[in-house]
């Protein structure tokens, strides 16, 4: 198995996972009788805990000799979080253990990314190939839980997710190639810690990723609460799944056709976040006025633009203004800005909209998709 096809099975596990929990974590909360405010502050507690554990993880990560064996490890720290989470009843360590796995479970996306840049330098694929491969994996269980949940219990949403997090961990010890951390031995702390340093006083890298975070922070309703207000709509959870999986297709159909072509193209990245936040900004805005089914599919079809444009934009963006030494501490910076702090305070206050607006809390992501759109529009000299 070439490195491509490991990395690629890499990211079906990763998205195999988060393809259950972004779409069904609410329903399944909420049958533990937890309101929309509740929902809200468990998911986004491990989303602004990452502040500190981001970088903490990054440096952590850092201290070993091949990228493989932290990835495994965190695998493993998934599993049992989550775990702990569907077996414990107490809710204050059911809220501790899911904070665990979820913390654990963005984590590995980072560093699943660096090692992937990597690879793909060297041997000369796409990066999109692998990423493309776990895009195709959510919508497969997207469909396929929505099928489930049609007359399986809620509480297998949290067993599969948890056996995601273990096959994470074996692919990890003996299925990722052993890419080396460094040139040579692992950095010391300090030089670790002093390569995050520069990156926060990098003005142009800080605006950056402030602007491909906003926007990709501006899914937070979305992730949290679509399933929930479909089903007062009377969309049921087979449909929901599919709606999801057809915002993943076309997503897959810009990483695999568009991308390459983007590429050989020159087109770079300025651009394409430019045209992801402008889409962000219309989807949202049409989400708040809670739309027929009909119209729900090619709102959903702006999933290309609001998060796959975006997504790929960020990873260049950090390939290009970040040293070599410093990548793992990039992508970790970003994923902490946009899946951390802003899509923590995002998701904490969807909550309270979802409870007092119903679907007009869309139109807070409208506004933040335009704050990141605003940021995107400054870089233009520096990224075009």
């Amino acid at each position: 198995m070439n490195a491509a096809a490991r990395m690629g099975l890499q990211y079906v596990l990763l998205f195999g996972a988060s393809g259950v929990s972004l779409p069904f974590a609410g329903l399944w909360f909420r049958s533990q009788g937890l309101s929309g405010a509740e929902i809200g502050a468990l998911l986004a507690a491990p989303m602004l805990g990452r502040v500190a554990t981001g970088p903490l993880l990054a440096v952590w990560a850092d201290g070993f000799r091949t990228r493989r064996a932290p990835i495994a490890l965190l695998g493993l720290m998934m599993a049992l979080g989550y775990g702990g989470a569907g077996l414990l009843e107490f809710f204050p360590l059911r809220a501790l253990c899911w904070f665990i796995g979820a913390t654990a479970a963005a984590a590995l996306i980072p560093l699943s990314d660096v090692l992937t840049l990597r690879l793909a330098a060297r041997d000369g694929f796409t990066f999109a190939l692998p990423r493309g491969c776990g895009s195709v994996a959510f919508v497969a269980v997207n469909v396929g839980m929505g099928a489930l949940l049609l007359g399986a219990p809620v509480d297998v949403i949290v067993v599969w997710i948890t056996v995601m997090g273990l096959a994470i961990a074996l692919a990890g010890a003996l299925v990722l190639p052993a890419e080396p951390v460094g040139e040579g031995a692992p950095l010391r702390k300090r030089d670790r810690f002093r390569g995050l340093g520069r990156l926060l006083k990098d003005p142009v890298f800080m605006t950056a990723i402030f602007a491909v975070g906003a926007v990709q922070a501006a899914h937070a309703f979305q992730y949290g609460f679509s399933a929930l207000l479909w089903k007062a709509q009377g969309i049921s959870e087979a449909v929901t799944g599919q709606l999801w999986a057809f915002g993943v297709v076309v997503e897959v159909a810009l990483m695999w056709l568009f991308e390459p072509w983007r590429r050989k193209a020159g087109i770079g990245p300025w651009l394409l976040l430019v045209v992801g936040a402008a889409g962000a900004v219309v989807r949202w805005t049409a989400m708040a006025f809670a739309p027929p089914l009909w119209l729900l599919w090619p709102l959903q079809g702006l999933h290309a633009l609001s998060f796959a444009a975006t997504f790929l934009a960020g990873v260049q963006i950090v390939e290009r203004l970040a040293p070599r030494d410093s990548q793992t501490a990039a992508q970790t910076l970003s994923s902490v800005l946009s899946a951390g702090v802003l899509i923590g305070i995002a998701t904490a206050l969807s909550g309270e909209l979802y409870d007092r607006f119903g679907a007009a809390g869309y139109g807070a992501m409208a506004v933040m998709s335009a704050a990141g759109l605003l940021a995107a529009l400054t870089l233009r000299r520096k990224l075009a």
